[in-house]
């Protein structure tokens, strides 16, 4: 079975309309999750958290869709 890794991460955004950091050495990295329930969980959790700031944004990045081992060449190794 294939694993399937979330990470959870946010910031303050330059405007809350566009998804650009503010700061981006300030980006807060909840952490890497190994389903995404567990990464809703973290990721709705930080979201409340800051739900009196307009610009803070969390989201969930789907990690294990940035490789796919069973392809020659992955899209992010035909980046570089």
């Amino acid at each position: 079975m294939a694993q399937r890794l979330h990470l959870v991460f946010g910031g303050e955004l330059i405007d809350p309309t566009k998804t650009a950091f503010k700061d981006v050495d300030d980006i807060h990295v909840v952490g890497i999750f190994p389903n995404y329930e567990a990464a809703y969980d973290a990721w709705k959790a930080e979201a409340q958290r800051t739900v009196d700031n307009a610009h803070m944004r969390y989201f969930i990045a789907h990690l294990h869709r940035l490789r796919d081992e069973g392809l020659p060449a992955s899209a992010t190794e035909e980046l570089g």
